[in-house]
């Protein structure tokens, strides 16, 4: 007896898509959701019509699960159907005209580098963790990485002679990002106090940043310390680890980067991707327009 379909689909997913676990168990999760659905319903995902996945579809929306995730969603179930059909369970693709919602466009919150430097002068440097934190937050701005990229960052990936991180990001495909001097500095900073560790785990002397048990941190890990440092600082944006990617990324963009430059130090496969930062940057001049004109609306309240 073959295994269950969803086993087959990360199967799928991990040998032939080369996905990274993380992106696997998100799509496990959204299919795991349309099966629960459609067992519902008493239909079987090798019966399923159109009608039937936009019935799915409806009822994200109907349990208050945002447009953005709605695409997310849709998408595992895209490629769900996608595996079925090349492995021969199906010979049709039932969501080949199911629609995802339309999203606007999002312009994430950004940091300046003031910000960024009242958020690490807010760490308390005679703290275990200090220079770690100060060095996780440099990194994260001079380098644009994804927190994944970071919590898996390993010492023998780092040229620190030629100034280069050789980063594994999505699909595993590996990319050399430059390192700041700044960067380089808060990173020698923490390993003083790394090297300084008795406690690191077998399998884990590798990674950069480690946790006071000797072993890597996770995505949750970095979260809350950025979350907590912001709140140190009287930063009252709302800001995650992902905040400094588009600072990064905004920064270059202001300072005059060619925007497929930008593309290949982000990892992002579609330029379309990149392309959200001109949007920041517009958005950017409109509020120096509205702030500074003598002809703006701001500036003419009482009129």
């Amino acid at each position: 007896m073959p295994p269950p379909l969803p086993d087959l689909f990360r199967r799928y997913l991990k040998l032939e898509c080369n996905f990274t676990p993380n992106t696997v168990d998100a799509y496990r999760r959204d299919v795991d959701r349309l099966l629960e659905f459609l067992s519902g319903e008493g239909i079987s995902p090798l019966e399923a019509k159109l009608e039937n996945l936009q019935h799915f579809a409806a009822s994200l929306h109907d349990v208050g699960i945002a447009p953005r995730s709605q695409c997310r969603i849709l998408s595992g179930v895209r490629t769900f159907y996608r595996f079925l059909l090349l492995d021969g369970w199906r010979d049709d693709d039932p969501t080949e005209l199911l629609e995802s919602p339309q999203i606007g466009q999002h312009l994430p919150e950004v940091l300046s580098v003031k910000e960024v430097d009242m958020l690490e002068q807010a760490i308390d440097l005679t703290k275990w963790e200090g220079h770690r934190n100060r060095a996780i937050i440099e990194v994260l701005f001079s380098c644009g990485l994804r927190v994944t990229e970071l919590v898996t960052l390993k010492l023998s990936n780092l040229y620190a002679d030629e100034q280069y991180l050789r980063v594994e990001g999505k699909g595993r495909k590996e990319r050399l990002v430059p390192i700041s001097a700044k960067a380089l500095k808060e990173l020698d900073l923490w390993f003083a106090v790394r090297c300084q560790m008795s406690n690191i785990k077998r399998g884990e002397e590798d990674y950069v940043f480690l946790n006071r048990r000797g072993a890597h941190l996770t995505r949750t890990m970095v979260l809350i310390m950025v979350k907590q440092t912001a709140e140190a600082a009287g930063i009252h944006k709302t800001i995650s680890p992902h905040t400094f990617r588009h600072s990064f990324a905004t920064a270059l963009l202001e300072g005059g980067a060619d925007l497929r430059v930008i593309q290949a130090l982000l990892g992002h496969e579609d330029i379309g991707t990149t392309e959200i930062y001109t949007h920041i940057d517009t958005h950017t001049l409109r509020e120096e327009i509205l702030n500074h004109h003598p002809r703006n609306i701001k500036a003419n309240k009482n009129l």
